[in-house]
């Protein structure tokens, strides 16, 4: 049996396992079509710019909410019914109605076609990983069984590109920086932050775009089915 140069492959999921744009989409049309019947001036009154608006506050009064995003969502529907005249207690409720109808939609996720295909290759030679700044849960999307492990920034309230995920991946999967893999869309987020703690990386550059950097990626792959092979090649190359 050949001995591998790496042990942990991490990935990041929107963006990355799916099309995240259609799923936000048909999310935030959900809950516009639930507030219908539950809380019609919700929409009634509040433009997108109003809600955005009400982020910010909630930001500015709440900094140590900056990583929780499922609650920030929450707080801002809330504030936004209490301003249409919804007691405190009416708008709590609500809001966290709301924020469910949201979320179910949220994990109806499209797995992209190469998806569980790409997991099913490494998943018996390599720990994989789930490092992800959203609130999709891999379980209730039915990936879970393919990952040893999942971090949130809401979980360790810090997201990507600080260390502190990157290093909660190591310690889960029981590796040191230069056996891990990072897999991820994003360029400062995901390559960047396991650059800085010693990850190798491999970007889904999606849109063909020039890497804006100093230091390169690892690797770089159009689609997540093309992943196994540019494990491959970095393998390869470590013991070359």
């Amino acid at each position: 049996m050949k001995t591998l140069s790496f042990k942990l492959i991490t990935f990041d999921l929107d963006d990355t396992l799916w099309d995240m744009r259609p799923v936000l989409v048909r999310a935030e049309k959900r809950v516009k079509e639930w507030s219908k019947s539950r809380c019609p001036e919700l929409y009634q009154r509040h433009s997108i710019e109003d809600l955005m608006a009400l982020r910010h506050s909630v930001l500015a009064d709440h900094p140590e909410l900056k990583h929780q995003i499922s609650q920030i969502r929450i707080e801002v529907i809330r504030r936004a019914l209490v301003a249409c005249g919804y007691s405190h207690n009416a708008a709590e409720q609500l809001s966290r109605e709301g924020f469910e109808v949201f979320i179910e939609a949220r994990h109806e996720v499209e797995l992209f076609n190469e998806t569980e295909d790409c997991l099913r290759a490494l998943a018996g030679q390599y720990t994989l990983g789930v490092l992800t700044n959203g609130n999709a849960d891999i379980h209730r999307i039915g990936l879970g069984h393919f990952f040893s492990f999942a971090f949130s920034a809401e979980q360790l309230n810090s997201a990507k590109p600080a260390p502190d995920m990157f290093k909660a991946a190591l310690d889960a999967g029981n590796a040191l920086p230069h056996e891990m893999i990072h897999v991820g869309d994003h360029i400062d987020h995901d390559i960047s932050g396991a650059q800085n703690i010693g990850a190798a990386t491999i970007w889904i550059n999606a849109k063909a775009e020039v890497w804006p950097g100093k230091k390169q990626p690892d690797a770089q792959v159009r689609h997540i089915g093309e992943v196994p092979a540019a494990v491959s090649e970095l393998e390869r190359f470590h013991r070359d």
